[in-house]
Order: C-alpha cells, then sequence, then structure tokens
C-alpha cells in the first residue's frame, strides 16, 4: 500500500506540472480569437495575459507559508474548486476585467499545484532519485506544451469557442483531485513541515536563484523570437519555422527522460557545468548559422542538453539543507517565474531598438552568464556542505 500511495503521489506531480504546462504553452495558439471575442488588439491581449504569469509568480511566493497553515491535501482540493469557478467565470466573462481576474486565480491554482508537486518529489525521493524524479516531473511540463496546442488546433478548426481549451485543461486538475482525495498525505508535523528557517543566504542559494532567473529568462527569450528570427532574417517559410520550434520541445522533453537516468551516474555539480556550458555553445553556433538543416539540428541539440539544467538548479538547491524546506524550493520557483514575467518585458524593447538577432545574442549572454555561475558553484563546493540522503 506504502508503494501505491508513493506512485500516486509522484503522479499527483506529474499532473501539476502538465497543468501549468497546459496553461502556459496555449496561450500563443487562442490569444488572437479571445482577443476577437473581447474586441481588442493583439498586443493588449498580450499584456492581459501577464495576470497568469502574476498569479503564478505570488502563488509562488505565498506557498512557503500556506504549506505551514493549511495541509497539502487541503490546498489541492481548494485548488480543484478555484479552477471550476475560474473556468465557469472565463465561460461566462463578457468583459476583459472579470477575464483577467479569473485568469489571475488560473495562476494562482497552477502555481500553488506546480509548488506542492515539487515539494511532494523532494520529500519522497532522496539524492540521485531526487533529481530524477524532478526530471520526469518537469517532462509533464513539455509534454503539455507538445499536446495542448494540437487539441486547440483541433478545437479551433472544428469551430469550437476557445474557452473550451480551458475545460479540457481543467480534466487535469480533475485528476489530481480524484488522487488527492483517495491518496494518504503525510501529516504536515510528521514530514512535509520540514521547513528549515534559512536563517542566512549562503553564496550557493545566492548563486542557484539567479542561476535560475537568467536560464529560464534567456530560454524563453530565445524560443519567443527564434519564430521570427528564422522568418524575416533567415527567410525560412512558416511551416519550416513551426519545426524547429516544435522540434525544440520534442528534444527537450526526450532530454528530461533521458537525463532522468543519466545523472544518476554523475556528480550534480559537474553536469550543471557540461550542459549550461554545452547549451552556451550550441546557441552561439546556431544564431551564426544560415543553413536550414544545421539549424534544425542544432536546436535539437540544444532543447535535449538544456532540458536537465533548471531541474539539476532545484535538486541542487534541495539538498543544501538537511531535511526538505518548502520555503528554500519555493525560492528558486520564484527567481525562475520572475525570469518568465520577464520574458517579453526585457525583450521587446531590445527586439524594437536593435533587432532580431541582438535579442538572440542577449539569450545567448544569458545562457553564458549560467554557465559561469555553474562553475561558481562547483569551485565553492569544497566550502559547502550538500546534504545527501
Amino acid at each position: 500500500m506504502k508503494n501505491i500511495n508513493q506512485i500516486g503521489l509522484t503522479w499527483i506531480s506529474f499532473f501539476s506540472y502538465a497543468f501549468t504546462g497546459a496553461l502556459i504553452v496555449v496561450t500563443g495558439m487562442i490569444m488572437g480569437d479571445i482577443a476577437n471575442y473581447f474586441n481588442l488588439s493583439i498586443s493588449q491581449m498580450s499584456n492581459i495575459f501577464t495576470f497568469l504569469n502574476a498569479g503564478i509568480l505570488v502563488s509562488i511566493l505565498l506557498n512557503s507559508w500556506l504549506i505551514n497553515i493549511i495541509s497539502l491535501k487541503k490546498q489541492l482540493i481548494y485548488g480543484f474548486i478555484l479552477s471550476i469557478i475560474s473556468i465557469l467565470g472565463i465561460i461566462f466573462s463578457k468583459n476583459i476585467l472579470l477575464f483577467s481576474i479569473n485568469i489571475f486565480i488560473l495562476g494562482l491554482v497552477s502555481g500553488i499545484t506546480m509548488s506542492i508537486g515539487t515539494f511532494i518529489i523532494t520529500i519522497l525521493y532522496s539524492g540521485s532519485k531526487r533529481g530524477s524524479q524532478l526530471l520526469l516531473t518537469d517532462s509533464f511540463f513539455s509534454m503539455s506544451g507538445m499536446i495542448f496546442p494540437i487539441i486547440a488546433a483541433y478545437l479551433l478548426e472544428n469551430k469550437f469557442l476557445w474557452y473550451w481549451i480551458y475545460v479540457c485543461i481543467g480534466i487535469i486538475y480533475f485528476i489530481i483531485f480524484i488522487l488527492s482525495v483517495s491518496l494518504h498525505f503525510p501529516e504536515s508535523k510528521e514530514k512535509f513541515k520540514y521547513t528549515e528557517k534559512i536563517k542566512k543566504w549562503n553564496f550557493n542559494i545566492i548563486v542557484l536563484s539567479i542561476s535560475a532567473l537568467l536560464y529560464i529568462l534567456g530560454q524563453l527569450s530565445f524560443i519567443s523570437w527564434v519564430p521570427q528570427y528564422a522568418t524575416e532574417i533567415m527567410n525560412i517559410n512558416i511551416k519550416k519555422t513551426g519545426n524547429l520550434v516544435s522540434d525544440f520541445w520534442m528534444a527537450y522533453m526526450i532530454g528530461m527522460w533521458c537525463f532522468s537516468f543519466v545523472i544518476k551516474f554523475f556528480n550534480l555539480k559537474r553536469i550543471f557545468v557540461f550542459l549550461s556550458g554545452i547549451s552556451a555553445i550550441l546557441m552561439y553556433v546556431y544564431i551564426h548559422s544560415s543553413m536550414y538543416l544545421i539549424m534544425k539540428y542544432l536546436i535539437i541539440s540544444l532543447g535535449f542538453f538544456s532540458s536537465a539544467i533548471y531541474t539539476i538548479i532545484i535538486t541542487l538547491a534541495s539538498l543544501q539543507t538537511k531535511k526538505p524546506s518548502a520555503q528554500l524550493i519555493n525560492i528558486i520557483l520564484f527567481f525562475g517565474t520572475i525570469g518568465t514575467l520577464l520574458t517579453f518585458i526585457v525583450t521587446s524593447p531590445i527586439v524594437d531598438d536593435k533587432g532580431l538577432y541582438a535579442t538572440l545574442i542577449c539569450s545567448n549572454i544569458l545562457y553564458s552568464i549560467v554557465f559561469i555561475l555553474s562553475l561558481l558553484i562547483l569551485i565553492n563546493s569544497k566550502n559547502k556542505i550538500y546534504f545527501k540522503e
């Protein structure tokens, strides 16, 4: 029974990332339809979706304290109720203010759920198994990134209104709800309340937090502007451009699966250095390539080798304390979400002022800085203790 319960809790973690991934990825697919529905421009609509990312950011910050007040099971049950309310609100909302409020609530729910999912994995697994399971968990984000655009395209092609995609996404949380009700969560005072106070931010925590922010900002800045760069600068047709982005996420997901096994046999700090270094090199070569076939292989390689970086950052941070700390994990998730929130805020002015090429170069610089920070982590490890269970 214990193994069945652990497997069920692990699947809650998987679906928590799938839920957040679906919410974020489908935005680009349905933004035009939503803009037409509310008689707004695309740029105005894109600003409205900042509420989704803001909700995720706020919830991850708050969950460090919520976890000590409300049990994980109750949080997930309340999250299901809020998701139903917000999805119904999206369906029946006739003005953009109500839509903004409901999309913000969905962001809150997804951020709290993803935070819980990450913390469950750090509690259930230790050492190399923890990193392996976190990679598998993160792969469900990418899996949603592949599946839900297809679902959205099917619904739109068959004349369904755009809000039905949110109903489909809600099915994921329904599964989380069913699992939550039927499974046993360890009591907070027994396990999940192992949230040691972080009396001082040691060097590694600071560097890992900055790495999380810069990595996510660099990744999303790169992949968000690759389509425009390919069509406008490289004169590649739209179908091939779409294939480049699809290939990146496919390789990203496969990379997570592979590294979930590989990292068991390597030192996490060294593999962090290797992956961040080779990713920075691959991105540089991609930006300076002119042949489509070479670009295709390079972006596949980039997706594969960069897939484990963020999860390794989270894993290394979780090993900074003897017992898993929800606050510490949420710090990394919080900085990573700031990177997501800053993507267009930082890159749009660069595109307007310097152009697409300069924007991709900035992404490459961010990856290079992450590589330098990984070296600092490795060098500093001689003086810092990583707790291995």
